[in-house]
Protein backbone atom coordinates (compact mmCIF):
# COMPACT_ATOMS: atom_id res chain seq x y z
CA UNK A 1 0.00 0.00 0.00
CA UNK A 2 1.42 3.46 -0.79
CA UNK A 3 0.55 6.10 1.54
CA UNK A 4 1.01 10.08 -0.21
CA UNK A 5 1.14 13.15 2.37
CA UNK A 6 0.83 16.16 -0.27
CA UNK A 7 1.53 18.66 2.11
CA UNK A 8 3.18 17.07 5.42
CA UNK A 9 4.88 20.35 6.61
CA UNK A 10 1.48 20.80 7.66
CA UNK A 11 1.99 18.21 10.60
CA UNK A 12 5.48 20.49 11.62
CA UNK A 13 7.82 17.86 13.24
CA UNK A 14 5.72 15.22 14.44
CA UNK A 15 6.15 11.94 14.10
CA UNK A 16 4.72 9.87 11.36
CA UNK A 17 6.14 6.39 12.34
CA UNK A 18 3.12 4.84 12.95
CA UNK A 19 1.44 5.99 9.32
CA UNK A 20 4.90 4.63 7.96
CA UNK A 21 4.31 1.34 9.44
CA UNK A 22 1.63 0.62 7.38
CA UNK A 23 3.02 0.85 3.92
CA UNK A 24 4.93 3.08 1.78
CA UNK A 25 4.41 6.26 3.12
CA UNK A 26 5.76 9.25 0.95
CA UNK A 27 6.16 12.58 1.86
CA UNK A 28 6.38 16.10 0.44
CA UNK A 29 6.48 19.43 2.50
CA UNK A 30 3.78 20.92 -0.05
CA UNK A 31 2.56 20.47 -3.88
CA UNK A 32 0.88 22.68 -6.33
CA UNK A 33 -2.32 21.28 -8.03
CA UNK A 34 0.14 20.02 -10.89
CA UNK A 35 2.28 18.44 -8.27
CA UNK A 36 -0.48 16.84 -5.98
CA UNK A 37 -2.01 15.09 -9.08
CA UNK A 38 1.28 13.85 -10.65
CA UNK A 39 2.12 12.44 -6.74
CA UNK A 40 -1.20 11.04 -6.32
CA UNK A 41 -0.98 8.63 -9.68
CA UNK A 42 0.39 4.97 -8.43
CA UNK A 43 -1.23 6.33 -4.55
CA UNK A 44 -3.69 4.19 -2.61
CA UNK A 45 -4.19 6.71 0.03
CA UNK A 46 -3.93 10.34 -0.09
CA UNK A 47 -3.11 12.63 3.05
CA UNK A 48 -3.26 16.22 2.71
CA UNK A 49 -4.52 19.34 4.48
CA UNK A 50 -4.77 22.10 2.18
CA UNK A 51 -4.81 20.41 -1.36
CA UNK A 52 -7.44 20.77 -3.05
CA UNK A 53 -9.17 17.44 -4.07
CA UNK A 54 -11.81 17.74 -7.12
CA UNK A 55 -12.32 15.99 -10.57
CA UNK A 56 -8.95 16.47 -11.85
CA UNK A 57 -7.32 15.35 -8.47
CA UNK A 58 -9.72 12.36 -8.76
CA UNK A 59 -8.64 11.63 -12.79
CA UNK A 60 -5.10 11.87 -11.99
CA UNK A 61 -5.80 9.36 -9.75
CA UNK A 62 -6.96 5.65 -10.75
CA UNK A 63 -5.99 3.50 -7.61
CA UNK A 64 -6.95 6.15 -4.70
CA UNK A 65 -9.29 4.58 -2.41
CA UNK A 66 -8.74 6.75 1.00
CA UNK A 67 -8.35 10.63 1.29
CA UNK A 68 -7.62 11.17 4.70
CA UNK A 69 -7.51 15.03 5.46
CA UNK A 70 -5.43 15.98 8.36
CA UNK A 71 -7.41 17.94 10.58
CA UNK A 72 -10.90 18.32 11.34
CA UNK A 73 -12.41 20.61 8.30
CA UNK A 74 -13.01 19.42 4.75
CA UNK A 75 -13.68 21.86 2.63
CA UNK A 76 -11.13 21.01 0.75
CA UNK A 77 -12.57 17.82 -0.57
CA UNK A 78 -15.28 17.53 -2.95
CA UNK A 79 -16.84 14.62 -0.96
CA UNK A 80 -19.32 14.02 -3.11
CA UNK A 81 -17.39 13.51 -6.22
CA UNK A 82 -15.57 11.24 -3.88
CA UNK A 83 -18.10 8.91 -3.23
CA UNK A 84 -19.16 8.77 -6.71
CA UNK A 85 -15.33 7.61 -7.44
CA UNK A 86 -15.95 4.83 -4.82
CA UNK A 87 -13.33 7.31 -2.87
CA UNK A 88 -13.52 6.99 1.16
CA UNK A 89 -12.81 10.53 3.17
CA UNK A 90 -11.96 10.51 6.80
CA UNK A 91 -11.12 13.30 9.13
CA UNK A 92 -9.86 13.94 12.64
CA UNK A 93 -12.38 14.71 14.86
CA UNK A 94 -11.72 16.36 18.55
CA UNK A 95 -8.13 16.09 18.42
CA UNK A 96 -7.67 19.58 19.11
CA UNK A 97 -10.54 20.47 21.32
CA UNK A 98 -8.21 20.98 24.38
CA UNK A 99 -5.71 23.13 22.59
CA UNK A 100 -8.32 25.59 21.00
CA UNK A 101 -10.16 25.98 24.22
CA UNK A 102 -6.87 26.73 25.84
CA UNK A 103 -5.65 29.49 23.06
CA UNK A 104 -9.36 31.02 23.10
CA UNK A 105 -8.99 31.02 26.73
CA UNK A 106 -5.52 32.57 26.57
CA UNK A 107 -6.91 35.59 24.33
CA UNK A 108 -9.48 36.21 26.76
CA UNK A 109 -7.42 36.15 29.76
CA UNK A 110 -4.68 38.46 28.06
CA UNK A 111 -7.31 40.97 26.85
CA UNK A 112 -9.36 41.26 29.85
CA UNK A 113 -6.57 40.89 32.35
CA UNK A 114 -4.11 43.44 30.56
CA UNK A 115 -1.12 41.36 30.33
CA UNK A 116 0.63 43.21 27.38
CA UNK A 117 0.17 46.59 28.90
CA UNK A 118 1.32 45.10 32.76
CA UNK A 119 4.28 43.14 30.86
CA UNK A 120 5.43 47.25 29.01
CA UNK A 121 4.67 48.90 32.16
CA UNK A 122 6.91 46.59 34.03
CA UNK A 123 10.50 46.20 31.44
CA UNK A 124 9.96 50.02 30.33
CA UNK A 125 10.59 51.23 33.41
CA UNK A 126 7.44 53.21 33.64
CA UNK A 127 6.79 50.90 37.26
CA UNK A 128 10.18 51.74 38.71
CA UNK A 129 9.49 55.07 38.27
CA UNK A 130 6.01 54.99 38.84
CA UNK A 131 4.87 56.83 42.87
CA UNK A 132 2.85 53.62 44.16
CA UNK A 133 2.97 49.95 44.01
CA UNK A 134 0.43 49.27 41.46
CA UNK A 135 -0.49 50.82 38.43
CA UNK A 136 -4.05 52.15 39.36
CA UNK A 137 -4.37 53.89 35.64
CA UNK A 138 -5.13 50.50 34.20
CA UNK A 139 -7.61 48.15 36.08
CA UNK A 140 -8.41 44.82 34.57
CA UNK A 141 -11.58 43.62 34.80
CA UNK A 142 -13.14 40.65 36.69
CA UNK A 143 -14.73 38.09 34.11
CA UNK A 144 -17.24 36.51 37.02
CA UNK A 145 -20.39 37.48 36.64
CA UNK A 146 -20.13 38.40 33.06
CA UNK A 147 -21.63 36.63 30.57
CA UNK A 148 -20.44 34.08 27.69
CA UNK A 149 -21.39 33.72 24.61
CA UNK A 150 -20.22 31.11 22.20
CA UNK A 151 -21.16 30.91 18.12
CA UNK A 152 -21.50 27.09 18.15
CA UNK A 153 -21.74 24.66 20.87
CA UNK A 154 -19.84 21.68 19.70
CA UNK A 155 -17.30 19.59 21.43
CA UNK A 156 -15.39 23.07 21.53
CA UNK A 157 -17.83 25.49 22.40
CA UNK A 158 -18.82 22.80 25.25
CA UNK A 159 -15.08 23.03 26.49
CA UNK A 160 -14.28 26.59 26.55
CA UNK A 161 -18.34 27.08 28.12
CA UNK A 162 -17.84 24.94 30.99
CA UNK A 163 -14.14 26.79 31.67
CA UNK A 164 -16.23 29.93 31.79
CA UNK A 165 -18.57 28.69 34.08
CA UNK A 166 -15.54 27.27 36.58
CA UNK A 167 -14.91 31.03 36.48
CA UNK A 168 -18.11 32.04 37.20
CA UNK A 169 -19.37 33.67 33.93
CA UNK A 170 -23.37 32.83 32.81
CA UNK A 171 -23.35 31.29 29.54
CA UNK A 172 -25.31 31.50 26.25
CA UNK A 173 -24.88 29.95 22.60
CA UNK A 174 -26.05 30.69 19.19
CA UNK A 175 -26.40 27.38 17.45
CA UNK A 176 -25.58 27.92 13.59
CA UNK A 177 -27.17 24.81 12.04
CA UNK A 178 -30.72 26.14 13.96
CA UNK A 179 -30.68 23.46 15.82
CA UNK A 180 -29.70 24.16 19.89
CA UNK A 181 -29.23 20.12 20.49
CA UNK A 182 -26.74 21.48 23.96
CA UNK A 183 -29.48 21.29 27.08
CA UNK A 184 -26.92 22.58 29.45
CA UNK A 185 -27.24 26.27 28.34
CA UNK A 186 -29.71 28.48 26.74
CA UNK A 187 -29.67 28.68 22.99
CA UNK A 188 -30.57 32.19 21.98
CA UNK A 189 -30.82 33.96 18.56
CA UNK A 190 -27.84 35.58 17.06
CA UNK A 191 -28.70 39.27 18.48
CA UNK A 192 -29.35 38.52 21.70
CA UNK A 193 -25.85 36.89 22.45
CA UNK A 194 -23.95 39.89 20.51
CA UNK A 195 -26.32 42.28 22.76
CA UNK A 196 -25.77 40.18 25.89
CA UNK A 197 -22.42 39.09 25.91
CA UNK A 198 -19.32 40.49 27.64
CA UNK A 199 -16.91 38.18 25.21
CA UNK A 200 -18.10 36.28 22.18
CA UNK A 201 -16.15 32.96 21.20
CA UNK A 202 -16.27 31.70 17.52
CA UNK A 203 -16.39 27.57 17.43
CA UNK A 204 -18.36 26.99 14.47
CA UNK A 205 -16.93 25.67 10.72
CA UNK A 206 -17.41 28.16 8.16
CA UNK A 207 -19.74 27.43 5.50
CA UNK A 208 -22.99 29.00 3.84
CA UNK A 209 -24.48 29.81 7.12
CA UNK A 210 -21.67 31.03 8.78
CA UNK A 211 -19.85 33.28 5.78
CA UNK A 212 -19.91 36.69 7.31
CA UNK A 213 -21.66 35.86 9.97
CA UNK A 214 -20.32 38.80 12.07
CA UNK A 215 -20.07 42.30 10.52
CA UNK A 216 -19.81 45.58 11.07
CA UNK A 217 -23.56 46.01 12.28
CA UNK A 218 -23.18 42.62 14.11
CA UNK A 219 -20.53 44.50 15.74
CA UNK A 220 -22.12 47.78 16.72
CA UNK A 221 -24.78 45.33 18.33
CA UNK A 222 -22.07 44.10 21.14
CA UNK A 223 -21.44 46.24 24.29
CA UNK A 224 -18.57 48.73 23.99
CA UNK A 225 -16.99 47.03 26.72
CA UNK A 226 -17.31 43.49 25.09
CA UNK A 227 -14.56 41.31 23.36
CA UNK A 228 -14.90 38.80 20.52
CA UNK A 229 -12.23 35.68 20.40
CA UNK A 230 -12.36 33.72 16.53
CA UNK A 231 -10.74 30.45 16.73
CA UNK A 232 -13.02 28.87 14.86
CA UNK A 233 -12.53 29.65 10.79
CA UNK A 234 -11.59 32.47 8.66
CA UNK A 235 -14.14 34.51 7.36
CA UNK A 236 -16.80 33.95 10.15
CA UNK A 237 -16.48 37.39 11.32
CA UNK A 238 -15.91 40.03 8.55
CA UNK A 239 -12.16 41.08 8.69
CA UNK A 240 -12.27 44.59 7.18
CA UNK A 241 -14.96 45.38 9.51
CA UNK A 242 -14.17 43.75 12.45
CA UNK A 243 -10.48 46.24 12.23
CA UNK A 244 -12.60 49.10 11.93
CA UNK A 245 -14.76 48.33 14.85
CA UNK A 246 -11.23 47.78 16.74
CA UNK A 247 -9.90 51.51 15.46
CA UNK A 248 -13.43 53.09 15.80
CA UNK A 249 -13.74 51.30 19.67
CA UNK A 250 -16.85 49.65 18.96
CA UNK A 251 -15.97 47.19 21.05
CA UNK A 252 -13.15 46.45 23.90
CA UNK A 253 -11.18 44.60 22.18
CA UNK A 254 -10.67 41.22 19.97
CA UNK A 255 -8.74 38.10 19.27
CA UNK A 256 -7.79 36.17 16.02
CA UNK A 257 -6.43 32.77 15.61
CA UNK A 258 -8.01 32.09 11.94
CA UNK A 259 -7.67 33.89 8.72
CA UNK A 260 -9.47 34.13 4.76
CA UNK A 261 -6.34 33.88 4.00
CA UNK A 262 -3.49 32.62 5.19
CA UNK A 263 -0.64 33.40 6.22
CA UNK A 264 -2.27 36.77 7.01
CA UNK A 265 -1.16 39.34 4.30
CA UNK A 266 1.09 42.05 5.42
CA UNK A 267 -1.81 44.65 3.96
CA UNK A 268 -4.34 42.82 5.75
CA UNK A 269 -6.88 45.36 7.81
CA UNK A 270 -6.34 43.36 10.77
CA UNK A 271 -2.33 43.89 10.45
CA UNK A 272 -3.49 47.93 10.41
CA UNK A 273 -5.51 47.52 13.26
CA UNK A 274 -3.12 45.33 15.11
CA UNK A 275 -0.10 47.58 14.56
CA UNK A 276 -2.77 51.05 15.74
CA UNK A 277 -4.15 49.11 18.72
CA UNK A 278 -1.65 46.46 19.79
CA UNK A 279 -3.24 46.16 23.79
CA UNK A 280 -6.86 45.34 21.89
CA UNK A 281 -6.44 43.77 18.89
CA UNK A 282 -4.01 40.15 19.32
CA UNK A 283 -3.34 37.96 16.57
CA UNK A 284 -2.05 34.80 16.50
CA UNK A 285 -0.83 32.44 13.76
CA UNK A 286 -3.37 29.83 13.08
CA UNK A 287 -1.79 27.94 16.15
CA UNK A 288 -5.03 27.04 18.27
CA UNK A 289 -5.10 23.62 17.14
CA UNK A 290 -1.03 23.22 17.22
CA UNK A 291 -0.05 21.91 20.71
CA UNK A 292 2.57 19.53 20.75
CA UNK A 293 -0.39 17.22 21.97
CA UNK A 294 -3.03 17.68 19.60
CA UNK A 295 -0.70 17.27 16.52
CA UNK A 296 0.53 14.06 18.00
CA UNK A 297 -2.83 13.15 18.75
CA UNK A 298 -3.48 14.29 14.98
CA UNK A 299 -0.97 11.33 13.02
CA UNK A 300 -2.17 9.24 15.31
CA UNK A 301 -5.88 9.28 14.38
CA UNK A 302 -4.59 9.32 10.97
CA UNK A 303 -2.93 6.00 11.10
CA UNK A 304 -5.88 4.70 12.86
CA UNK A 305 -8.34 6.04 9.69
CA UNK A 306 -6.35 4.43 7.37
CA UNK A 307 -5.73 0.96 9.61
CA UNK A 308 -9.14 0.74 9.81
CA UNK A 309 -10.55 1.75 6.69
CA UNK A 310 -7.90 -1.24 5.11
CA UNK A 311 -9.36 -3.50 7.96
CA UNK A 312 -12.75 -3.11 7.05
CA UNK A 313 -12.02 -3.96 3.25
Amino acid sequence: MKIVFLDAITMGDTSLEEMAALGELVCYPSSTPQEARERVKDADVACLNKVIVNQEFLDAAPRLKLVCEAGTGINNIDVKLCEARGVAVRNVAAYSTDSVAQTAWMHILNLFGRAFHYQDFVVSGAYSQNGVHVDFAHPFTEIAGKTLGTVGMGAIGQKVASIGKAFGMDVIYYSTSGTGHCKDYPCVGLEELLERSDVISIHAPYNERTAGLIGYKELAQMKPTAILVNTGRGGIAVEADLACAIEEGLIAGAAVDVYVKEPLPLDSPLMRAAKKCPQRLLLSPHTAWNSREARARLAHEMAENIRRFFGDN
